[in-house]
């Protein structure tokens, strides 16, 4: 069973509480059926087995003892008991509880005796045989009584004191029978015991039995079957098989008696429970025949009639708010006051067709029914028909005048009663005055009477002689008040305010959205001040001047039936949502701040309130006591002002389970849930029992909610975006009026983390997260530094390529030039030498121009044009001075691709260089050029000279930078470059550029390489 740890001082606070509201009760001057009833049954599946017990416990709760075991009742919600995990009760089958000062719970079943308290069940095996009654007396002594106890076992009383159990019987000079069902304690200590033979008196030392004879006497299986003790120490004593002597007795001064009282026949009831209640009144619960309550002398009955759940009534309980439950054969069923009371044909009256009300002076209440006039007086109801003298059947509108007279409108007549007579108002020519649905008298005591129907108008009546009285059209009046100045006020059926006085007729119009709206009811104040009941609120007229009171400024709704003052002054409202209340001082606020809002009180369907229109007037009265009466065309209600009593009594409030992920969970403190937990439900209950319905809550996760949320009447809190960490619920609770538990209850719980949620992660992964930025600055640190290097590396490399390439061409042009003038000054004096030694130069120097023009161009553009190498190759060969007797071929091996810019122009001034080298210093005869485009990039060139020399075949010569060019674009383009050289066959220069670096889009088919393999195979007479 789920539970919560309550401290011992808050369990005190509650017991003392519970001490001090003892006093409370259902008030005994109302019938039975003027109570608010509620049933639960096993049909309506509420809970399953026949009930047999009920009691509360000192938190709060209800538990019911059924065939079936045992449940526990909140006021909205029943939940089976659950055993505690490897206990059990000695029997499912229980038949009487107790909830004791201790706070556990006395658990009588069919074979045994269990006590359970704060999760532990204990069974008392020496008990055996069936508990019928559990009682506890002053000193916390636990008496029970039982039956079917068997042979060999001691008496059938026995007394519990802590852990240690002592049973009583014919050896203690208990003289009862085994078989006994009834236990009670009177105010001497002394234990009284009934049983199937007699009614014993029992204390250590002193016995006494009583009604032994009186069972002989008596037809078949008999017993007393039930007790109950007064404060004045009278003892009431029920027979469960009763003959014609001996149904309820009563024990006083040592005399037993049947006891017999108007409306019911004590001889001859078979009772099978009784209660006195806090009231002192005794409720009687039969075998057969429902309820009777007895006060002062008159009795009341109720029964499944009614809508008792069964008339076989089994057990009375009444709980810490003094609402009375009934245990029967087939539910539950609970009786509590209501603020309203009802007066209707079950309490009376004629019919349930009272439309009007009046309250005389005298403190009798008259009341205007279909079929006859009914007269409540000192809470006797009398009813007045035809037969009594009533000139008619239907009772319309009534007036009591200054005399005291009753004028009564019945039928299609207007009568006054006076001395007990009835005397009928006639018009001058004898005819009846007709339909009168309101009256009034005036300040000079003419008496005013609205009629309707065939005869419809305005009449005076005065000295007897009736008046009509002519009205402007649409100026039929619904209702009729004095005007304390002088004439009468009407509010018109077509809506609006009208004025008669001394043959003038003033009518006043509501122009504030219920200028259409019939005036049902109104009330004039000594000020002046008219109030109107529309169905858009209350209006108040003063001066010409209308305000509206509405569902804008706080009403709980709009129509308005009638209104009446208190004794206090307060304003009292007839509407369609119930009474509503509204201070004096309350009025004088919003009368000065019209548009401002009123606090009210509003006594709805929960209170028993059920107003509506009366047809008739007066609608509403109030009797001299003070209290309020209204009538609706059904029954007359009744609210008294000034005896409402106010539940002090704030509700314990319980968490009562937790649902994590659609599994259940005790409410433990320090609960920890499981990670990842992600939707939550918390139940909670509050136990006020007056109306449930309108306990209301308010709650608030601490780690969560940053205020109180207020989820009005609803028992769960829902909650899906919990984070893992530690949380406490707090939840407080208010009863009906308003009285709130600020204590409430509380639960801490936890949801673990899931492993990526731990503190341990969290810091791993905020270190992992500092790391990986630490690498990614490193990593960027090391990109800038090595973007700013190769920037100095392209600049260093673009020097060094312009300075190979001022030596590869201009440099050598130059000193060629240079060669050319130092020939032609050794001999100046040839003129023809001179001239030739000039143009060369000449030449020289405009090829020199060209060679600069190329250098510069190239720091902008490529040196060749796109898949243009071979041919630019060719030019190359063929260009500037070709040694007499070299033949040179270029051939070009694959279709032409096209090439990477940087491969293009690094490969073209590989073999430029190679090519001048060979014209200029090979001395050879021939010199071959193949470019071929294959799986990758091949450049051969080939002569036939006499090599180079071996000292410079490596990094060439000092201050010379052919070769040491050639390897460096080599290098920078990826491509391998072998130089093979001798005296005997020339110089071979190869050079081989990867594909995938060489060409844009390379070709790696088989077929693709195929097809090269035999072209070059043609190209050169090969045989494949």
């Amino acid at each position: 069973m789920a539970k919560l740890k309550t401290s011992r001082s808050l369990q005190l606070c509650f017991l003392l509480l519970w001490a001090s509201y003892t006093a409370w009760a259902v008030d005994p001057s109302r019938y039975i059926s003027q109570y608010a009833h509620s049933s639960w049954t096993i049909q309506d599946g509420s809970f399953s087995g026949i009930p047999h017990a009920i009691t509360q416990t000192t938190d709060g709760y209800l538990w019911i003892g059924t065939e079936a075991g045992l449940v526990r009742f909140d006021g909205v919600r029943f939940v089976p008991w659950v055993e505690p995990e490897g206990e059990h009760l000695p029997q499912a089958a229980i038949y009487s509880l107790l909830g004791p000062a201790d706070g556990g719970l006395w658990i009588g079943t069919g074979v045994g005796l269990a006590h359970w308290k704060d999760g532990d069940l204990i069974n008392y095996s020496s008990v055996v045989g069936r508990v019928n009654s559990i009682q506890e007396d002053e000193q916390g002594t636990v008496w029970m009584v039982r039956s079917r106890i068997g042979l060999g076992q001691s008496g059938p009383l026995c007394g519990i004191t802590g852990k240690d159990i002592h049973c009583y019987g014919a050896a203690d000079g208990l003289k009862c029978a085994l078989g006994s069902s009834e236990v009670a304690i009177d105010r001497q200590a002394n234990v009284w015991v009934g049983s199937s033979d007699a009614l014993c008196r029992w204390r250590p030392g002193s016995s006494s039995i009583y009604l032994q004879q009186e069972l002989k006497e008596t037809e078949g299986l008999v017993g007393v079957s039930a007790l109950s003790i007064g404060d004045d120490g009278a003892i009431w004593a029920g027979i469960a098989r009763a003959g014609k002597k001996f149904g309820l007795r009563r024990l006083m001064n040592g005399v037993w008696k049947s006891y017999t009282v108007p409306g019911m026949d004590g001889a001859r009831l078979a009772v099978n429970t009784l209660l006195l209640d806090r009231s002192n009144a005794l409720w009687v619960g039969t075998v057969s025949q429902g309820i009777y309550r007895v006060y002062k002398g008159k009795a009341d009955h109720f029964s499944s009639s009614d809508g008792l759940s069964s008339d076989a009534v089994q057990r009375f309980f009444q709980d810490k708010e003094g609402d009375i439950w009934v245990v029967t054969s087939k539910g539950i069923d609970c009786f509590r006051d209501l603020r309203v009371t009802t007066f209707s044909l079950r309490e009376g009256l004629t019919a349930d067709s009272a439309g009007s009300v009046l309250a005389a002076e005298d403190g009798a209440l008259w009341i205007g029914n279909q079929g006859g006039l009914d007269i409540l007086r000192q809470g006797a109801l009398v009813r007045m028909k035809t037969h009594d003298g009533l000139p008619g059947q239907d009772i319309t509108s009534l007036l009591e005048d200054h005399a005291g007279r009753m004028w009564i409108g019945v039928d299609r007549d207007l009568a006054v009663y006076d001395h007990k007579r009835f005397r009928l108002i006639k018009r001058a020519d004898g005819s009846g005055v007709g339909v009168v649905v309101a009256m009034t008298e005036d300040t000079e005591h003419n008496i005013w009477a609205s009629v309707v129907g065939n005869d419809a108008g305005l009449y005076r009546i005065r000295d007897f002689n009736v008046i009509e009285i002519p009205t402007p059209p649409h100026t039929s009046a619904r209702a009729l008040a004095p005007d304390f100045r002088s004439g009468i006020l009407m509010g018109l059926r077509g809506g609006g305010l009208a004025r008669y006085d001394d043959g003038r007729f003033e009518s006043f119009s509501f122009n504030q959205g219920a200028a259409q709206d019939p005036v049902s009811n109104l009330l004039v104040d000594h000020d002046g001040t008219i109030w109107a009941a529309t169905d858009h609120g209350l209006l108040r007229w003063k001066e010409g001047n209308v305000d509206t009171l509405n569902s804008r400024n706080g009403l709980p709704c709009d129509p308005i039936y009638a209104l009446v003052r208190d004794n206090l002054g307060s304003l009292w409202l007839s509407t369609r949502c119930g009474f509503v209340a509204i201070s004096d001082s309350e009025l004088g606020r919003w009368q000065k701040q019209p548009d401002s809002a009123v606090k009210v009180k509003t006594y709805d369907a929960l209170d028993g309130a059920q107003p509506g229109h009366a047809s008739f007037q007066p609608g509403v009265s109030k009797s001299a006591d003070g209290r309020l009466w209204f009538a609706n065309d059904i029954f007359v209600q009744m609210i008294d002002p000034g005896h409402l009593e106010v539940n002090a009594l704030a509700p314990p409030v319980h968490i009562e389970k937790i649902v994590a992920d659609r599994r259940n969970y005790s409410p433990e403190d320090k609960l920890r849930l499981p990670a990842l937990t992600r939707d939550l439900e918390i139940d909670y209950t509050a136990l006020s029992f007056v109306v449930p319905q309108q306990v209301r809550f308010r709650y608030k996760l601490e780690g969560r909610d940053s205020d109180w949320q207020d989820p009005m009447t609803r028992r769960q809190a829902f909650y899906n975006d919990l984070r893992p960490g530690n949380y406490q619920f707090r939840v407080i609770a208010c009863n009906n009026d308003g009285v709130w538990n600020e204590e409430g209850a509380t639960l801490s719980f936890s949801i673990a983390p899931a492993w990526y949620q731990t503190t341990w992660f969290r810091v791993f992964f905020f270190a992992a997260i500092l790391a990986m930025a630490w690498i990614l600055y490193r990593v960027r640190v090391h990109q800038v530094a090595k973007a700013i290097s190769a920037r100095f590396d392209d600049r260093l490399s673009e020097r060094t390529r312009m300075a190979r390439e001022l030596h590869d061409t201009f440099l050598q042009t130059i000193q060629g030039s240079k060669f050319v003038v130092d020939d032609g000054l050794e001999d100046p004096l040839d003129a023809v030498k001179m001239h030739r030694a000039l143009g060369q130069v000449s030449a020289w120097l405009e090829q020199a121009i060209e060679e600069g023009r190329a250098a510069l161009n190239s720091l902008r553009s490529s040196t060749i044009l796109r898949n243009d190498l071979g041919p630019a190759l060719k030019r190359a060969a063929e260009s500037g001075v070709v040694p007499d007797g070299m033949t040179i071929s270029v051939s070009v091996i694959g279709d032409a691709r096209e090439l990477h810019p940087i491969v293009r122009d690094e490969l073209y001034r590989i073999g430029h260089e190679a090519i001048q080298n060979a014209k200029a210093h090979s001395h050879g005869s021939s010199l071959e050029i193949d470019l071929a485009y294959d799986h990758d990039l091949v450049l051969h060139i080939r002569d036939n000279g006499v090599g180079i020399d071996p000292g410079y075949a490596m990094n060439g010569r000092e201050g010379h930078f052919g070769l040491r060019g050639m390897r460096e674009r080599a290098a920078r383009i990826g491509a391998r470059l072998t130089i093979l050289s001798s005296a005997e066959s020339g110089t071979d220069i190869l050079v081989v550029v990867a594909g995938n670096v060489s060409f844009t889009h390379p070709e790696t088919g088989i077929f693709s390489r195929l097809r090269n393999l035999y072209r070059r195979a043609a190209r050169h007479r090969d045989p494949l």
